[in-house]
């Protein structure tokens, strides 16, 4: 019946409308399971009916017309339950209704399963017999099994409207997307939908007689690659600072001899595979090590290195690229857009992007911040290939995408697009301008970046600092730890940026769920396994190594803080602050005259927050990573899309938990910063002024947001709207309670976009 199972959802996949998908579900379920009548009925939520829209025997002729009003009868009954309802003679169940018009009531047994997409009942597969009788529990699965694959096809279709036209309302109905907000701002245009330019997993193992050539030709092609990305860094230099430009430079970092292309060169020339493999299987273990990681920035990573992989493929396969017309306004639409594509766009084009997968932190939505372009990314049940060239409005606010809009949809999102315009112009009005209370009480904000991202221009003008600076990357793109010269030049590079102001570099913070690909972590449950300063105690070489070149990359600056993640116990901090110690020490007799930093500690781990007293005596600063803070709070991943609307960082248990780490540190008068989304949020501003932190670190979007909070509200009132929610339960209450809270102070334009969006 597997087998069946699968025959059948290829078939249904294949289909090339939702017309055909439910008459080949029809057709192929009563053939396989020996049924008499097979038949979908689908919810007109509108007419609150339950009508009949597919059928193999019974009469074809009542497609359409036949239908059970809402909560009427067993497909009622089914939709209502949203459960499997199998009954031995239909005719005797008091919830039977007849409908004479489609011959069904020569029919006794019957077996409905619920077709649910995300919760919501969308109709049910349903199956009569002539004869009484239940049917048999395996048929049962097997029918529940194809009833969710339906769901899909259905949701697509009410996406791009073609479930409208079948129920008769001319395609208009709601075509409405969600995905998470990557880059603010409002787009209105057409989709252009992207393809990936070669099939890396459609590639064999094939052995190659001329070992030779195949390195020449995959040097060639990754040459090529190479010359196409600095020509597209040559383009943008216009429209984009050479901080951010240097997220090219990553690209050709991970094309280079010490990453992917010398493993591939290694397969080829001692294994003998020929180019193409040797490229998936050096693409595929890179990127199979950042699909395991915790850290959705370096997640995301996966993305990039499958992206440059296809391209090297493409020229492999000396595939010749064609001239792309692009329309006037392109929203860049696609399952996985890159960041490469969407720098192939005319800047002029270039309105809006929308991917199915990918989040924040992918290159393409650091990108699109970087370029001001509104962008929406892990978009669920996106129908790409249904888009291309349909109307599109993109609300990078709220990660609403609209498909051929209504008029009045189109209307509002005009106005709302001027209101934005509006808000964006008076928030440059606060550049350059202190970051204080209208009482005097001066909160310094930071910026949270990685190698070679979200350093624009206006960051490094408006920030006070670098809150948090990911070192990781650089050790994710080689096939061996990087040297410490290496390191030196990286981190020189972000602390002359800043300079003279404070820049905290996080030391290394991988294992567990993020191993490197010459390091491997396996473990059952890595999320809280040998990770962060584990790695580090356990491996004191390669922590003195980094210390040691963050201490030598300071030298003459003196602006370097050092920050230790995922501590959970004072003997850690201690035994970390002794290599420290040590490193110094060292550096100091080899003639270095080097300034010791101000060593701080990430809390992230519930333990960190009952030790946060005695973390306090020890270190120069404390900062509160509320990412990973609130999922282990709360026990949940952000990222299971199952459990995502349970976390939220305005939880009451986030704000007691945060509240207790700055009442244990200014015991020894140890500032206390706050460095994760929270940190940006303008909701959550007010309270962590009112809790008393000393700084809050964020991207460069969330900057001028903050600062305009900041710059309406007095400290005392802040405390005033923390001590009220404090006494609140839920988060859903406190985030209504502060959103009220920023309409009385005048801000509600800080939140109108993504909060009050038309509704269909």
């Amino acid at each position: 019946m597997l087998e069946t199972l699968h025959r059948i959802i290829q078939k249904v996949n294949a289909s090339a409308d939702l017309g055909e998908a439910l008459d080949t579900i029809v057709y192929m379920l009563r053939e396989s399971i020996q049924a008499d009548v097979c038949s979908v009925y689908l919810t007109d939520f509108e007419t609150h009916r339950h009508v009949l829209r597919a059928t193999d025997g019974l009469n074809r002729e009542a497609i359409g017309k036949a239908y059970l009003p809402m909560h009427r009868g067993l497909v009622g009954l089914v939709c209502e339950r949203a459960e499997a309802i199998n009954v031995e003679d239909a005719h005797l169940h008091r919830n039977y209704l007849a409908t004479t018009e489609t011959g069904e009531t020569s029919y006794h047994g019957f077996l409905g399963a619920p077709i649910l997409q995300q919760s919501k009942v969308l109709g049910a597969l349903v199956v009569r017999n002539r004869k009484a009788g239940k049917i048999d529990d395996e048929v049962v699965t097997f029918v529940l099994t194809l009833a969710a694959q339906l769901a899909g096809a259905i949701a697509h279709a009410g996406v791009t409207g073609e479930l409208a036209k079948i129920q008769g309302r001319g395609g208009h109905g709601n075509q409405l997307l969600k995905g998470r907000s990557s880059s603010s701002g409002i787009a209105m245009g057409t989709a252009f939908v992207t393809s990936q330019p070669a099939d890396l997993e459609s590639v064999p193992d094939r052995l190659t007689h001329d070992r030779e050539l195949e390195q020449e030709q995959l040097r060639e092609a990754i040459q090529a690659v190479q010359n196409e990305l600095r020509r597209l860094k040559q383009k943008l230099s216009s429209d984009l600072p050479e901080e951010d430009r240097a997220l090219f430079d990553a690209w050709l970092m991970i094309l280079s001899e010490d990453a992917l292309t010398g493993r591939a060169i290694q397969l080829i020339a001692e294994e003998g595979l020929w180019a193409p493999a040797a490229l998936r299987t050096t693409v595929e273990e890179h990127a199979r090590v950042f699909d395991a990681m915790e850290d959705i920035y370096l997640r995301e990573r996966a993305s990039d290195i499958r992206d440059l992989g296809r391209r090297v493929l493409s020229h492999l396969q000396q595939e010749s690229p064609s001239i792309i017309e692009y329309p006037e306004r392109t929203i860049l639409v696609g399952e996985e857009v890159s960041a490469v594509q969407l720098a192939e766009v005319p800047r002029s084009k270039l309105a809006g992007v929308v991917s199915a997968t990918g989040s924040s932190s992918s290159h393409v939505a650091i990108l699109s911040r970087a370029l001001g372009i509104p962008s929406v990314m892990g978009v669920d049940s996106l129908p790409t290939m249904r888009l291309d060239g349909r109307e599109l409005i993109l609300d990078g606010y709220s990660g609403r995408i609209y498909i051929s809009p209504q008029p009045m949809v189109r209307e509002e999102y005009q106005r709302l697009a001027e209101e934005d315009r509006a808000l964006t112009a008076e928030l440059d009005n606060l550049r350059g301008l202190p970051v204080e209370t209208t009482d005097g009480v001066c909160i310094p904000l930071y910026l949270n970046t990685g190698l070679l991202t979200d350093m624009s221009s206006f960051g490094i003008e408006e920030s006070d600092g670098v809150g948090l600076y990911r070192t990781e990357f650089p050790f994710m793109v080689r096939d061996r730890f990087p040297g410490e010269e290496t390191q030196v030049k990286n981190y020189r590079k972000v602390l002359q940026a800043f300079s003279p102001r404070p820049v905290v570099l996080r030391t290394l913070d991988i294992g567990g769920d993020k191993p490197l690909p010459y390091f491997p972590v396996k473990e059952s449950n890595p999320f809280l396994g040998w990770r962060g300063v584990r790695i580090s105690l356990d491996h004191p070489e390669i922590f003195l190594t980094q210390v040691r070149a963050m201490l030598r990359a300071s030298a003459d600056l003196d602006n370097l803080h050092i920050m230790l993640p995922m501590v959970t116990s004072v003997a850690e901090v201690d035994q970390l602050l002794a290599l420290i110690k040590r490193a110094h020490r060292e550096l100091l007799e080899e003639g270095c005259a080097i300034t010791k930093p101000k060593i701080g500690v990430m809390i992230e781990v519930p333990a960190a927050v009952y030790n946060s007293v005695a973390i306090a005596k020890r270190v120069d600063f404390i900062s509160v990573g509320t990412n990973d803070l609130t999922q282990y709070l709360l026990a949940v991943d952000r990222n299971n899309p199952r459990v995502a609307e349970l976390y939220s960082d305005l939880h009451p248990a986030v704000l007691f938990a945060i509240t207790q780490i700055i009442e244990g540190a200014s015991q020894y008068n140890c500032p206390v910063g706050i460095c994760g989304e929270l940190a940006g949020n303008p909701l959550a501003t007010p309270l962590l002024i009112g809790m008393g932190v000393d700084s809050l670190s964020m991207s460069a979007g969330s900057l001028l947001r903050v600062k305009r909070v900041i710059s309406t509200i007095s400290q005392s009132h802040a405390i005033r709207l923390l001590q009220s929610t404090l006494q609140m339960n839920e988060a859903d209450e406190i985030t209504a309670f502060m959103s009220a809270a920023l309409e009385n102070l005048g801000l509600e334009k800080l939140l109108k976009p993504g909060q009050l969006a038309p509704k269909t």
